[in-house]
């Protein structure tokens, strides 16, 4: 007897084979937090790593520029993401200033009252919605008794539990020593050194002689030589994608990629256009690893397909710079399919978020943005007026709906008409014997006109340079324009 499982929407059986995004989806939600099952958090003074340990969260932020409405988004985003990395959001506040204290970020005011919010909710984390400075991190903690953790390290925290191949661990984890290395305190033993007093004194002794090495020392030492050995590392991951890369444009093969806000729906957007399998889930950065997958126009010209890590306002460099090799499959792309949330109340500043991080990487390689092709993605979550007003936003995109496959046909024209086509046109006739040679026209050209004669297979073609010089042999009349 077959033994069924429920998914959540329909019976599946247990011999159908799952996707490999399904069975990553259990394997997330096997081992996950326990509401109500929080731990007591130790002195904070003793932490030197700083490892997350996020439960009964409260937000803060400081607004400066924009709209209230601009202020009250991004604090409704952190509270995605703390929510994301697996903590329970209570209370969220805003300042208005004209720029963060220096001393406290919020103000010695602001900070008393936030003692207040976070005694009467039993809260054990403060996030505050900016990267803090040492100085600023060290201070709260100091007034408000609770943890302190800023955007950027929360945004490496929901990495680093999403990371899952070799590549990307080792990314998360040269992004997190980056953050770390300025941020590292100590207090009492941490700070203190070896003895050097005379010989057979009570702290000195043999071997025990000169200035010694605080532990913060000791660390920071080892947090260098850890990220020289990571950035290795990389480098010769980057090199196997590179050769993979190569492998591509070798053959002619034109890249698309796909790029976008995080939760945007990239992944499902790859979904609905390869039927890949790969990781959805509704979170913040879901998937981090890029998938690569074939797929071939209306007319039958191949293309591969790149699904991209997510962007997020104000995203940390850190991440940036550990994730170049990755992000860099953007900025090579022939093509590159931006998605947009048209769920989301502002997707023009997701739009723009998203163009600053592509813009940064293509001027640090010195190379033009690729061609951009706009996608609002989930217009089936989108009113009348809302879509109106996306049109109008967005003249020249294309609207879509990966889960109800609404305008993916339109979405598949679109990519045909803006990739690289092959440029040479050849008259030939193939004997019946290379047969290979005729398969390779179907799989990389594009057949003009074909029919089989008693000599072999005459065909018109529009093919790439490198194949246009194959094909010179059994040129008809020595055409080739």
């Amino acid at each position: 007897m077959t033994e069924n499982t429920y998914n959540g929407n329909d019976w599946l059986d247990h011999d159908d084979e799952l996707s490999t995004g399904e069975l990553a989806l259990a394997e997330r939600a096997a081992l996950r937090r326990v509401a109500g099952l929080s731990t007591e958090l130790q002195d904070v003074t003793e932490v030197e790593y700083r490892q997350l340990r996020l439960e009964r969260v409260v937000l803060v932020g400081v607004w400066t520029e924009g709209t209230a409405a601009d202020s009250e988004a991004s604090l409704a985003e952190l509270a995605l993401l703390a929510e994301t990395a697996g903590s329970e959001v209570l209370e969220g506040l805003v300042q208005r200033r004209d720029r963060p204290d220096p001393a406290t970020y919020v103000g010695s005011g602001k900070v008393t009252e936030l003692r207040d919010i976070v005694i009467s909710t039993g809260a054990d984390t403060v996030i505050c919605d900016g990267e803090l400075s040492p100085g600023q991190l060290r201070q709260l903690e100091e007034k408000l008794k609770v943890k302190v953790v800023d955007r950027t390290a929360l945004i490496l925290d929901i990495f680093a539990q999403h990371a899952s191949s070799k590549e990307g661990k080792a990314q998360v984890e040269l992004a997190q020593l980056q953050y770390l290395l300025p941020r590292l305190r100590g207090w009492g033993e941490s700070l203190s050194r070896q003895a050097g007093g005379r010989a057979g004194g009570g702290n000195g002794g043999v071997g025990l002689r000169g200035p010694g090495e605080t532990k913060l020392e000791t660390d920071r030492r080892r947090i260098r030589a850890r990220i020289a050995k990571l950035r290795r590392q990389i480098a010769a991951m980057s090199v196997i994608r590179d050769t993979k890369r190569g492998a591509r444009v070798a053959n002619a093969v034109p890249n698309v990629a796909i790029a976008g806000y995080t939760n945007a729906g990239k992944s499902s957007l790859l979904n609905a256009l390869t039927g890949a399998g790969v990781l959805v889930e509704d979170a913040l950065f879901a998937t981090l690893d890029p998938t690569t997958r074939r797929s071939q126009t209306p007319d039958g010209l191949p293309y591969t397909l790149t699904d991209t890590v997510g962007f997020v306002r104000h995203l940390p460099h850190q991440l940036v710079e550990a994730f170049r090799s990755t992000l860099e499959e953007v900025a090579d792309a022939d093509l590159l399919i931006h998605v947009v949330d048209g769920s989301d109340g502002m997707p023009e500043k997701q739009v723009t978020a998203v163009r600053e991080v592509i813009s940064e990487i293509s001027e640090r390689r010195d190379d033009p943005m690729p061609r951009e092709l706009l996608v609002v993605n989930k217009v089936d979550a989108v009113g009348e007026l809302g879509l109106a007003r996306l049109r109008h936003l967005f003249p020249t995109a294309v609207f879509v709906s990966a889960r109800t496959g609404e305008g993916i046909t339109e979405l598949r024209e679109r990519i045909a008409t803006l990739i690289p086509r092959p440029e040479v046109v050849v008259d030939a006739l193939v004997p019946y014997a290379r047969g290979e040679i005729v398969a390779r026209i179907h799989r990389e050209g594009e057949i003009i006109k074909e029919r089989h004669t008693e000599e072999g297979t005459e065909l018109s073609a529009r093919v790439r340079p490198d194949l246009a010089g194959v094909l010179e042999q059994f040129a008809v009349n020595g055409s080739r324009a």
